[in-house]
């Protein structure tokens, strides 16, 4: 089959795919405020707006309508923990079939809740997907099942090229480039033989995350390559090997492909929140990664949103690596005198900036470590301030590019000081505004040593702030005085478990 040969028979198949039974033309939204920041044009397509919040519905029910009905009688069966799952699911209650769904046993309750509320049948089995497609193939024999393939079916490609064929109908004249997240390659194969077809000279690039691109492997090889390991952050994406024929399409049509880190995908949800006020999953905020990567002034960049499974408990990690995404948090290591007043002028040098964290333990020595992170403009920002407290003779080193150094040292920061004595520690309420620190250092700090600080910026009024000071017995009134005529909420916990374990 020639390339063009390719081209006409999946413009067919896409023309006359059947998803709008259960599928809905969704909206290309500009993200305003990102156009407006990076000086391109950034539309999203919000396949997260479909009932299953993902394209994944129109591959699955175009491949289900298409099948005799002795075959839909017998049942369907796929393997999945996700969106795919969810189409095939609601696929089945539309069209009156039954639906067997194998997961491994460790799948969220999220996800196997929400195809059960679908109506489908679930088999839980094994802890890999390895070992789901074993019992997905004994199901098959046992009960002779037809299977819905999650991307390596051209009924599915046509489905999901639905897609492209709404972005062309939606979009400017002046379009430059579509971005489309790839695991299996099912949606970019749809996507890029429709615009491909239609308009050729609009790009089309494929997006994949850095650890999990089984498609970019391969098609730099020239054959199908398997990942021993692919990176789990994504999940909606990590597929081991691309399909036999999304490869052979993806390797004629992607005009290349963009590989993402997990701290700008982090970004990127975070931008689609800003614009949508909805929140993603990972995969689902690949392509919009890849085009504030890629796209240069004016270009004009449509960008396909998929997929809401998120699980409630990653959306902390998401905002940590989002700074990083977006190189807007400074973490510096400053060493200062270990002597009253220091951590005051420390302080003073910083200045107004929003601080995102201080962790600081008094050494018992004459000097201490004190670990930092701020909010800045960009890198430049951290370069001059690094160099203003060098200036003033604090020892600065800058660990903002330091993976370890935010994903772990941060948090482990601390230990017992041997032979500190009259140690008190209080939990306080900071509130969250700029000199709130500088404040509470000039009323305390001239008085007595500060030999623990710990302050993270959890976004909320309020900053939950962690101090000790070295306080004689017969002092204790007197800081008590001091702390209660600041007004900052606190409470005394040198009794604390906790604290006592670890730090006392």
């Amino acid at each position: 089959m020639t390339d063009r040969q390719l081209l006409e028979d999946y413009l067919r198949r896409i023309l006359n795919a059947k998803v709008y039974d259960v599928a809905i033309e969704t909206p290309l939204d500009e993200a305003a405020a990102l156009s407006a920041k990076l000086g391109a044009t950034f539309l999203l397509k919000r396949e997260d707006l479909q009932s299953v919040h993902s394209y994944k519905i129109r591959g699955a029910y175009n491949k289900m309508s298409l099948l005799p009905r002795e075959e839909l009688a017998k049942g369907v069966i796929c393997a999945s923990a996700g969106n795919h799952a969810q189409g095939v699911a609601l696929s089945a209650q539309k069209l009156g079939a039954k639906a067997t769904i194998v997961m491994p046993v460790t799948t969220p309750e999220i996800k196997t809740s929400a195809v059960k509320a679908l109506g489908a049948e679930i088999v839980l089995h094994g802890d890999s997907y390895s070992d789901t497609y074993e019992e997905l193939h004994r199901q098959i024999d046992l009960h002779g099942y037809t299977y819905i393939a999650p991307f390596d079916d051209p009924d599915v490609i046509a489905g999901q090229g639905t897609v492209g064929k709404e972005i062309l109908e939606q979009a400017p004249r002046n379009l430059t480039a579509v971005y489309v997240p790839i695991g299996g390659g099912g949606l970019a194969s749809g996507v890029s033989t429709y615009i491909k077809a239609v308009r050729p000279g609009v790009k089309v690039y494929g997006v994949e995350p850095a650890d999990s691109d089984c498609m970019a492997r391969s098609l730099a090889a020239g054959r199908r390559v398997t990942l021993a390991n692919p990176g789990l952050f994504a999940d909606g994406v990590c597929v081991k090997e691309p399909g036999v024929e999304t490869f052979r399409i993806c390797r004629k049509t992607l005009d290349g492909i963009i590989k993402v880190s997990t701290a700008e995908i982090c970004a990127a949800i975070k931008d689609i929140f800003e614009a949508t006020r909805a929140i993603c999953e990972p995969a689902g905020a690949l392509a919009l990664a890849a085009a504030k990567l890629n796209a240069r002034k004016g270009d004009v960049c449509a960008c396909i949103v998929s997929g809401a499974n998120m699980n409630f408990d990653r959306i902390r990690f998401i905002c940590e690596q989002t700074e990083i995404g977006e190189k807007r948090e400074a973490i510096l290591v400053c060493r200062i005198p270990d002597e009253r007043g220091a951590f005051k002028e420390l302080i003073k040098r910083i200045g107004k900036r929003s601080v995102t964290e201080f962790n600081y333990r008094a050494t018992g020595g004459n000097t201490a470590q004190v670990f930092i992170g701020l909010s800045v403009q960009d890198r430049a920002e951290t370069a001059r301030l690094a160099a203003s407290l060098a200036q003033a003779h604090f020892e600065t080193i800058d660990l903002s590019g330091d993976t370890l150094a935010k994903e772990h040292i941060r948090h482990m920061v601390g230990g017992r000081v041997p032979g500190l004595a009259d140690e008190i520690v209080c939990d306080f309420e900071f509130p969250e505004r700029p000199g709130a620190l500088l404040d509470f250092l000039e009323a305390v700090s001239n008085s007595w040593n500060i030999t623990l600080f710990h302050y993270r910026n959890h976004g909320a009024d309020h900053g939950k702030v962690l101090c000790g000071f070295q306080v004689p017995a017969k002092e204790r009134k007197t800081l008590k005085t001091v702390l209660d005529k600041i007004g900052y909420a606190y409470r005394d916990v040198s009794a604390n478990p906790a604290y006592r374990l670890f730090l006392g």
